[in-house]
């Protein structure tokens, strides 16, 4: 049973090519943790922090929310675009009103790209042996 003093969370998941984010956004003052560690930690590169924070800074709950998520699979673009997925869902769990800003920018929608699988006589997806004609 939930006490007065607990806070309110709502949960998103997230994925995105290989990466699945399971994301609890809770009151708070902002903080972004993945995988218990910071977010300026975890990505290094300043784009994909940016990826991460887009839902929030779109719906101007960047101070009003702490985020808290597990990611796994894939690489670091396909973690911050899960992330990102999951923030949305998460937030819309939170707000309704928050949707047409969210799909307006496509936060909303799964990226349907994924890795094409191998074929039987090729190298790869595609990749065909070199031909040689003698």
């Amino acid at each position: 049973m939930a006490k007065k003093t607990d806070k309110i969370v709502f949960y998103g998941t997230g994925r995105r090519k290989k990466s699945i984010a399971r994301v609890r956004l809770v009151e708070g003052k902002g903080d972004i943790t993945v995988n218990g560690i910071s977010l300026d930690e975890y990505f290094g590169t300043e784009i994909l922090k940016v990826i991460v924070k887009q839902p929030l800074t779109a719906t101007n709950t960047l101070s009003k929310y702490d985020v808290i998520c597990k990611v796994q699979g894939g690489g670091y673009t396909g973690q911050a675009g899960a992330i990102r997925h999951g923030i949305s869902r998460a937030l819309l769990e939170a707000n309704g009103e928050y949707r047409p800003t969210l799909k307006s920018n496509g936060f909303l929608t799964r990226d349907p790209r994924m890795k094409e699988r191998k074929k039987y006589g090729l190298k790869k997806a595609r990749k065909a042996p070199q031909f040689s004609k003698r």
